[in-house]
């Protein structure tokens, strides 16, 4: 379905952005990963979704708290791919504190990597997609980017504002071959969530999955996470014919959690 075209997926090293990054490789995308890592690891990574699914990949470093950064990252795009047609902002950092003892600096991280890089990937990429007729925009928000937990202020303020983002750009779009879309997931076993689950059971000194019981308890009905595969495989939805009428949807994947 993807064949010829390419995606970049930021934060596509581990977790949901390499769920997401390899089910478009499946559908023949090219993939610019982007992301943070041991660079041999990385590249091992590169060549292992290459052979496997017989398409072009390529990696660049680029901060994604950093605008200039970013605007080298669309370069490399241009320069090794001819341009992007997929894009799909999955760059995403965690901090938790009460909102009088947050520290300011990680605010301003938060928001700048989870919300302001989707804001300069998607302005620096729309020209060309507009250009063509034909582009997606995945936002990866967050059950965050719908309702609320505490000690999350940055983290939820930045996944409304990614939504928020999310349909102002699909409005902008709405009478072209671009769409724009946003995935809303609960739960997923990524590193992320895991450092939550460890700081759980030492704390409360109890065993890994006593914690990830407990953990998904609070929120996920389900009681099971949200995989990064299937994640893909909505990701992959989104860029099909299927979906040319999916415009500015916040589409949450998070057994049950919003539901209740």
């Amino acid at each position: 379905m993807l064949s010829g075209k390419t995606a970049l997926v930021t934060g596509s090293t581990s977790g949901i952005g390499l769920g997401i990054a390899r089910a478009l490789a499946g559908q023949g995308a090219n993939i610019l990963f982007n992301g943070f890592g041991d660079a041999a690891e990385i590249e091992r990574l590169q060549a292992a979704v290459a052979k496997e699914f017989g398409v072009r990949t390529a990696y660049h470093n680029a901060d994604m708290s950093k605008p200039a950064e970013i605007e080298a990252l669309v370069k490399f795009a241009d320069s090794t791919f001819g341009g992007v047609d997929v894009l799909v902002n999955n760059a995403g950092i965690q901090f938790v504190a009460n909102v009088e003892d947050f520290p300011v600096e990680k605010w301003d991280a938060i928001l700048a990597i989870n919300l302001s890089s989707a804001f300069h990937t998607s302005r620096l990429l729309l020209p060309q997609m507009k250009a063509r007729n034909w582009g997606r925009i995945i936002n990866l928000a967050s059950t965050h980017g719908l309702v609320a937990s505490v000690q999350k202020a940055a983290y939820v303020a930045a996944k409304h504002g990614l939504v928020g983002l999310t349909k102002v750009t699909a409005l902008e779009t709405a009478q072209s071959g671009v769409t724009v879309n946003a995935i809303c997931p609960g739960f997923v076993l990524t590193p992320l969530v895991q450092k939550q689950i460890d700081e759980r059971a030492a704390k409360d000194g109890i065993s890994n999955d006593a914690a990830k019981k407990a953990l998904l308890s609070e929120k996920q009905p389900s009681g099971e996470f949200v995989s990064p595969e299937e994640l893909g495989a909505l990701a992959v939805f989104m860029c099909s014919d299927a979906a040319q009428q999916v415009r500015g949807v916040a589409w949450n994947m998070d057994g049950g959690w919003v539901a209740q």
